[in-house]
């Protein structure tokens, strides 16, 4: 584990990009950037085009390390250069710590939740991550109601997968979002908190990890996982909320900080001049860098 980037994970002052739509959301990540299905034929295609915005995201004049401690990568990226570096390496150059998405997407739902699918290679994934210099790892899985079943069984595979990343070198960052449409978002959200409390309390001392939770209905309910001695970092998800909407949430929430990604991109598009694309990310980054640091 690289200590130069734990600190500054630990203990700077931004928010960390989400950079790692894949799979089925890339179109509509595409879409949102201006980039109609009809522009590309086939898959290759289409991730280029998306490589393109990421390129496009990260070398901006706006996207520096006195605001943005850390992005959050697709595989593909990762494996993919900017500038002549691998990704990874341009971004820990430009003094910000890059995390890889390692899940293959969610399983069919059941009792309330949908739990992460198989991850095959993830041991050859995870060698590849370190020959790549990334920091840490990122997986996500999807909670629609107040299943306690369900709920133990995202916090289970999500701490299981987490120490085989942790004995990889890695920071794994835990990610079981809860749906922001959920009647009973407040009742799940409790019963998260006392799941990971309990999954946290078994792990090592030297087992440390990150948590990406979606912001809770009740400011300050994560405040003893903030706290916690194996948690680095508390990171928030946007989660359909509108980057308004997100950032009023994030200020209610003392010692969280952001990991957003459609709240970060969603006024970014490819027909914009280099100059409009800058101004309207750098408003975002600032916007979302004042959520996170200056809290009500």
């Amino acid at each position: 584990m690289n200590q130069e980037q734990l600190e500054k994970v630990k203990q700077g002052h931004g928010f960390i990009a989400a950079l790692d739509q894949s799979g089925g959301s890339t179109p509509k990540a595409l879409k949102a950037y201006g980039v109609d299905e009809d522009q590309y034929t086939n898959e290759d295609e289409m991730f280029d085009l998306v490589h393109e915005m990421r390129t496009r995201i990260v070398t901006s004049p706006s996207f520096t390390s006195d605001k943005v401690l850390g992005a959050i990568l697709f595989e593909q990226t990762m494996d993919r250069e900017v500038e002549g570096q691998y990704t990874g390496d341009y971004l820990a150059d430009k003094g910000i710590v890059p995390f890889l998405k390692v899940d293959k997407g969610l399983a069919d739902e059941e009792n309330g939740v949908q739990l992460m699918k198989p991850i095959p290679g993830l041991e050859d994934l995870l060698a590849r991550a370190n020959d790549r210099h990334i920091f840490g790892t990122k997986m996500r899985s999807n909670i629609l109601s107040a299943d306690k079943e369900g709920i133990i069984a995202v916090v289970e595979q999500q701490f299981e997968i987490g120490k085989q990343i942790i004995a990889a070198g890695l920071v794994p960052i835990i990610e079981p979002e809860v749906s922001i449409n959920a009647g009973d978002k407040e009742e799940i959200e409790e019963i998260l908190r006392d799941a990971i409390l309990e999954e946290l309390n078994g792990l090592a001392e030297d087992e440390l990890v990150m948590l990406k939770l979606t912001l809770p209905t009740v400011p300050n309910l994560y405040k003893e996982l903030v706290n916690h001695p194996n948690v680095i970092r508390v990171v928030a998800l946007s989660g359909g909320y509108t980057r308004t909407e997100a950032n009023n949430m994030l200020k209610e929430n003392e010692g969280i900080i952001a990991s957003f990604s459609r709240a970060l991109s969603s006024d970014l598009n490819a027909n914009q001049s280099a100059e409009e694309f800058d101004s309207k990310l750098s408003e975002a980054i600032d916007s979302i860098f004042d959520a996170s640091v200056n809290k009500k």
